[in-house]
């Protein structure tokens, strides 16, 4: 077992959020692994030199930012997964979008933007399972008995899997919370349009796009993946 990771005492201004800070950079610097638990808050209290109000205090501000999570009513906290924390940023994003009314225009033109640039990357030298993975979602979407919501869901991961075939987490990453926020308008655009007229379409251009991908054609992907969101948001 690797040797525990220890904190040193803060200062008595602004307390709990010194002992959040060393227990953050403990997380993001990996000397705290994803799932790893933190000692007991006795434990913590006594390494920080503070109370146990104060720790618990910390542990709950480094929760609401999905560095933590609970193991359990009364196990100590552990760090969070990478995906936990992915799960918090989207959130986050989705949430401001909605506080500053983005109009859905603004939030496609971000979203073309990632996407192709990942477009390049992805003509050019694709993630191999990436590309299986939008394959697989381009199927499901093709199923004759898929519902509209399972549809969705199969589009949604279609364009996630081009993103990361990118090889470019950083887009990838982006890509996930800007289509939650994207989902805010989904209900309203499909709503508009009857889901049996628009579903050949929809997977007609998604085939195209993959072909493009296939080929290496970046150009014409980008040209594709532009007129194909356009036409669906209606913008």
């Amino acid at each position: 077992m690797a040797n525990p990771v220890r904190f040193q005492a803060v200062p008595r201004s602004a307390i709990y959020e010194r002992v959040a800070d060393q227990i953050r950079e403990a997380i993001l610097d990996r000397s705290l692994s994803s799932g790893e638990r933190l000692p007991p808050e006795r434990e913590l209290a006594q390494q920080f030199g503070v109370s146990r109000a104060t720790i618990r205090e910390a542990l709950r501000h480094l929760q609401a930012q999905g560095l933590l999570a609970p193991r359990g009513r009364t196990s100590p906290m552990q760090a969070a997964s990478p995906d936990a924390a992915v799960s918090r940023f989207s959130e986050a994003l989705t949430h401001v979008v909605q506080l500053q009314s983005v109009s859905l225009p603004d939030l496609i033109e971000l979203r073309v933007a990632i996407e192709t640039a990942a477009m390049v990357r992805s003509a050019a030298a694709p993630v191999a399972a990436h590309l299986d993975e939008a394959r697989a979602a381009l199927a499901e979407m093709e199923r004759p008995q898929v519902s509209q919501a399972e549809f969705h869901r199969a589009d949604v991961a279609f364009h996630v899997a081009l993103v990361a075939a990118s090889g470019n987490q950083a887009l990838a990453l982006v890509m996930v919370a800007v289509k939650d926020s994207i989902a805010l308008h989904l209900d309203e655009a499909l709503r508009a349009r009857s889901f049996a007229a628009i579903r050949p379409r929809v997977i007609e251009e998604h085939r195209a796009l993959l072909r493009a991908i296939e080929r290496g054609n970046a150009k014409t992907a980008a040209t594709l993946l532009r007129a194909h969101l356009s036409e669906f948001y209606g913008t």
